[in-house]
């Protein structure tokens, strides 16, 4: 009986996403220069809006072009290989040149603070008075949202930002709704061939939680702070995981190698051919792309043999 309004309600919101915003609106939305930010867990101050950044961040520089942004960037580090219309340059993102960066004249730095002497940098560029963001990688999903949002703000896209997040998160949700585990299922996600993985303590571990997985790596012993252990080839062929995914593809790793390794044809993810490559940067980014790695890890999931 509630057929007939199910599409007029679908159209409705449909054409309020989509519906570019009335100028009231966008005024509402708009920074207000200067502007104080807390992000990484530093403050930073910015004096109007920036229109020459460097982003030393592949997930921010994603974020930046998606939100609309792209236009402000000036240069992105080495690693930034996504949108391919992003600046690349060689500026390196894990161990930043403050005299690379400054001789660009930016009015803005994203700068990671797991970035080697991310703060001895981040006082070098201030004290040319150029601003730097500090960026942490996220622990969830809200603070995924929350680091884009903050980008928004920054760049003079607020609106842009929010909808980013709002679909973002509509779009995974819908994913984790339509996909079936059933039963325990065990996994193995790869980082490279010398057996480091992730635990769910992890960004990527808590996607694979998301859709009721169980990870092998959360019981293993010697994971860092940071949850990534190096696991043992006798621990994981006897934790006997239902699935592997490789996030090691790009480097030569493939279900015909991993058969190969002593002892691993037997390996239940193995014999049932559920050994799976993950796209390359994927994984590894908090942008808007996130999307496409639950969509991936879906795919998957729906092509798994038991």
């Amino acid at each position: 009986m509630f057929k007939k309004y199910i599409r007029p309600i679908a159209l409705l919101v449909t054409t309020l996403l989509l519906a570019p915003l009335s100028s009231a609106n966008a005024a509402s939305t708009a920074t207000k220069y200067p502007l104080t930010i807390s992000s990484g867990g530093y403050s930073t101050t910015i004096a109007k809006k920036p229109t020459r950044i460097i982003s030393l961040s592949p997930s921010a520089t994603e974020s930046l072009f998606e939100i609309g942004a792209g236009k402000q960037v000036l240069a992105v580090d080495s690693y930034s290989n996504y949108p391919k219309s992003a600046p690349i340059t060689q500026l390196g993102a894990f161990e930043p040149n403050v005299e690379a960066i400054a001789a660009l004249k930016p009015d803005l730095v994203v700068l990671s603070v797991d970035a080697m002497k991310s703060l001895v940098v981040k006082e070098a560029l201030e004290k040319l008075k150029i601003a730097v963001l500090m960026e942490k990688a996220p622990e969830n999903l809200a603070q995924a949202y929350k680091g884009i949002e903050v980008l928004g703000a920054v760049t003079d896209h607020t609106s842009e930002a929010k909808k980013l997040t709002f679909k973002m998160a509509a779009l995974i949700k819908s994913i984790l709704k339509r996909a079936k585990v059933t039963g325990k299922v065990t996994f193995f996600h790869e980082l490279d061939n010398t057996l480091y993985s992730v635990t769910s303590d992890t960004f990527i571990g808590k996607v694979y939680q998301d859709f009721g997985l169980i990870n092998i790596a959360d019981k293993a012993a010697g994971a860092d702070s940071y949850g990534y252990p190096q696991l043992s080839a006798e621990y994981l062929l006897k934790a006997d995981p239902d699935i592997i995914f490789l996030a090691d593809a790009e480097y030569g790793e493939s279900a015909a190698t991993v058969k190969a390794r002593p002892g691993w044809s037997g390996i239940t993810a193995v014999t049932k051919k559920n050994v799976f490559a993950l796209p390359n940067d994927i994984p590894s980014r908090w942008g808007p792309r996130l999307v496409d790695f639950y969509r991936y890890v879906a795919a998957s999931l729906a092509k798994v043999k038991k």
